[in-house]
């Protein structure tokens, strides 16, 4: 697919010839000869040697011009080939190139991921840096190079089990090394120095680029020579070691003091060297003076991670810049602004104030600083002594990082709009009376590049078809106008068509991935997502293994064939959720081996669920499941990008749903369960014991959990999940049971309306027609509108697209 921009046929040209060139000298092979990964870094190289330069001149420092900086612990990047080419307008070029070497362009599919996130709250950023690079906003990314990442996920006959992802054994193609701007970053027990990579980030349709940061640490002094010829050998590495612990491995497991400790070292190494080089690039135009640097740059911190940035901004300028702290305090607070992702307490990071101060004792001190301003601010707008108490920074020998964001940032936002009123009413309800207008709205969103034109390029074509160009691409809104061709036979079939091929595409992979036969002309049910309670992957096991009992006793008259799928991984440590996956596993076993459910049930987790597997999953997706409790998840993005290609949501009115509602229509999607009001009301009273000796279906299959049907290999995993519902301690914290009857007739429903593929087609297009507004171009504007301040960077050779105009028109 072309852009509209088109690159010169000489520089596509001049770079496929960079592209075979790297390919003789590098490795010694032709593109016929050439592995995948072989293949993607000669790309790399070529690309960043012809394109990278001339554009990253657009996002350096510049007088009078402001520019922020997205503060994230994750940037879950997938593959970055295609994006980038699609951006650029080279994947023509090279497509033709490998495929008159006997090469074929979509074996880069087979190219790792970057192992450098998680979940919805990397994903996120990963499309942001996109947007900004899109809409030409001054905007770089900052983060850590995890050797590790997360970690390769298997499946197996225990569930799931961990092994290392050391995504950069072949080298990390698309990064550029930058060890003139090391930084050095100090604890109270060891230093480190931080190396930058950059990652560049291409502009879709224009000249701009901007790039993520991502900080790797290495020791100040790797190698003791002395203690390894007195054969000390470990002793001699021990420095080295501790260095590169603290970014090897994304979320290291904290149970533990030291894991703890590592975690924090982790955050305040990256906040640092990111600290440090925002205000070396400030100081490259402006010297010494720091007054016009809050008019020239803004902080994001994207949960509560990088909080502590705020606290090294003013070390940084009152111990290596000579201010006073009520200076340096009061640019901090104009430079700052914070993203809430949770509403659950739990995940409002809380650190132990003694562990802290072990190794970060002088920070600690300017913490106590910033608590004595907050304490005489809040007196002075006669704020209570018990409100007071539950917004301190400091209380009950924790330091507690939400409070810190919020009273420390200019703008406080939340990313949904039922996410944002919880919050204004619930956790940070003084606050905000406090503040009035301080905390706002910005729902999240997805990229379109990545999540339609890259994902599902069937059915990019086909909108491109129906709107009569790819203006799509940089103007989602435009897609709304796909909704009067519900009614046409034609695009109807075309539609079907479509998802019928990427389900085949879908059910091709997994076969030869996993060895898992999937009829592709069965109903696609797809659950993916970090595996938690609160997202209810358990929910929708126990609905499956109900419909597996009632076609085995013939209640169940008729069924549709259904394909369930489950995508995600647990945290290591987390017990009930790997049980949560050993569970699914097992449901999967118990279906496929009877001969009559396994016409009409086929279950499957998918192993090593990531960006690219993502990418395979929402086009193929019928039934987009969004299931977790109202009132707990913030947003949710994969909601976004299976509605984009035209999936319906079975969902709950919680996060972003509520607005895909909204915007596709709720008769277009299938929602279920109680309301936020609903589960507030009666959280104090709420009795699981009585639903479940009441309701039969309930019983039967909770009872599987203890009665020996489920093996869990004698490890009282399954065991644990039928008290987590219906014991004292658990009460059944996430109401499963309580909506278990309206999620399984709604979801019996959805996929018995399947059975008329023109209906939900045209459901289908109704949603993908809705989708406009969650784009992430749109959260981003609002972002550089409401929080940043800023605005398009002109660069040359724009002079045949106007980025403001773009800019405006895109859907608030």
């Amino acid at each position: 697919m072309k852009t509209k921009l088109q690159i010169e046929n000489s520089t596509g040209e001049a770079a496929v010839k960079d592209f075979v060139r790297i390919l003789e000298n590098k490795y010694m092979k032709s593109p016929k000869e050439a592995t995948p990964d072989e293949i993607n870094s000669a790309i790399a190289e070529a690309v960043i040697m012809r394109f990278a330069g001339n554009r990253r001149l657009a996002a350096l420092p510049e007088k009078g011009k402001k520019r922020a900086y997205y503060l994230s612990a994750e940037f879950l990047v997938g593959r970055a080939v295609y994006n980038n080419l699609l951006s650029l307008g080279l994947e023509e070029h090279f497509a033709d190139e490998l495929k008159s070497a006997g090469s074929d362009y979509s074996c880069l599919k087979n190219a790792d991921d970057a192992g450098l996130g998680n979940g919805g709250l990397g994903r996120l950023a990963a499309c942001f840096v996109d947007s900004a690079a899109a809409l030409g906003m001054p905007l770089i990314g900052y983060g850590i190079r995890y050797k590790y990442g997360i970690f390769k996920q298997q499946i197996d006959g225990e569930g799931q089990s961990e092994v290392p992802h050391d995504w950069t054994k072949w080298g990390d193609m698309w990064s550029v090394q930058r060890s003139d701007s090391a930084k050095k970053v100090t604890f109270d027990d060891m230093s480190v120095e931080a190396i930058p990579y950059d990652m560049p980030v291409f502009g879709y349709d224009n000249n701009f680029a901007t790039y993520i940061r991502l900080w790797e640490a290495r020791p100040t002094k790797p190698f003791d020579f002395k203690l390894f010829n007195e054969q000390k050998y470990a002793e001699a590495l021990e420095e080295k070691n501790t260095a590169e612990n603290i970014s090897r491995v994304l979320y290291p497991a904290d149970d533990t003091d030291e894991g703890k400790k590592l975690r924090l070292r982790q955050q305040y190494f990256f906040a640092s060297a990111s600290v440090q080089d925002v205000i070396e690039q400030y100081k490259s135009v402006h010297g010494s003076d720091f007054s016009h640097f809050a008019e020239e740059n803004m902080f994001q911190l994207n949960d509560t991670h990088p909080v502590v940035a705020v606290v090294e901004f003013i070390r940084v300028l009152c111990e290596d810049e000579d201010m006073s702290f009520e200076d340096a305090y009061e640019i901090a607070r104009k430079s700052f602004a914070y993203t809430n992702h949770t509403v659950m307490s739990e995940a409002l990071e809380k650190w132990d104030a003694k562990l802290f101060k072990s190794i970060l004792s002088n920070i600690y001190g300017y913490i106590e600083k910033i608590e004595s301003k907050l304490i005489g601010e809040l007196s002075a707008k006669d704020v209570s002594k018990n409100e007071l108490e539950g917004m301190k920074i400091l209380s009950d020998g924790k330091i507690c990082m939400a409070n810190l964001a919020v009273f420390m940032s200019r703008r406080v936002n939340g990313v949904a709009q039922i996410h944002t009123d919880i919050l204004k009413r619930s956790i940070f309800e003084t606050w905000n009376r406090t503040y009035p207008g301080k905390i706002i709205n910005i729902t999240n969103g997805i990229t379109q590049r990545r999540w339609l034109a890259v994902a599902n390029p069937e059915l990019a074509a086909f909108t491109t078809r129906l709107l009569g160009d790819n203006k799509w691409l940089s103007e989602l809104s435009r897609i709304g106008s796909i909704a009067k061709y519900a009614d046409d036979k034609t695009v109807i079939d075309d539609f079907n068509n479509i998802k019928r091929y990427r389900r085949r595409v879908l059910a091709d992979f997994i076969n030869e991935k996993e060895g898992k036969r999937i009829d592709p002309d069965s109903v696609f049910d797809i659950q993916i997502k970090r595996i938690h309670e609160y997202k209810r992957q358990l929910l929708n096991a126990l609905a499956v293994l109900e419909m597996y009992f009632e076609i085995k006793d013939g209640t169940l008259k008729n069924p549709m064939p259904v394909t369930v799928i489950f995508g995600g991984k647990s945290a290591p440590g987390y017990r009930r959720a790997k049980a949560i996956i050993r569970l699914i596993c097992e449901i999967e076993k118990l279906v496929s081996s009877d001969p009559v459910a396994s016409k009409y049930i086929n279950v499957h987790f998918v192993e090593d669920y990531n960006v690219s597997y993502a990418e395979l999953l929402v086009g193929a997706a019928d039934i987009s499941e969004q299931i977790s409790t109202a009132g707990t998840e913030a947003s949710g993005t994969g909601n976004m990008k299976m509605m984009l290609n035209g999936a319906l949501t079975l969902g709950t009115l919680d996060g972003a749903n509520v607005e895909i509602v909204k915007e596709a229509g709720r008769e277009n999607n299938y929602i279920f369960g109680a309301l936020v009001d609903e589960i507030e009301k009666i959280r104090g009273t709420y009795e699981p014991f009585e639903i479940y000796e009441k309701d039969k279906r309930i019983k039967r299959v909770l009872d599987t959990l203890k009665d020996g049907t489920l093996d869990d290999g004698s490890s009282g995993l399954f065991r644990e999940l039928y008290d987590s519902l219906l014991t004292e301690e658990g009460r059944d914290r996430y109401f499963l049971l309580y909506d278990f009857d309206s999620y399984l007739r709604t979801k019996l429903r959805a996929i018995s309306d399947f059975e008329d593929r023109i209906k939900t087609a045209k459901m289908g297009l109704y949603n993908m027609a809705g989708a406009g507004v969650f784009s992430s171009d749109r959260a981003i504007k609002s972002y550089a509108e409401k929080i940043w301040e800023i605005s398009p960077v002109k660069v040359a050779g724009d002079d045949n697209k106007n980025y403001n105009e773009v800019v405006q028109s895109i859907k608030l």
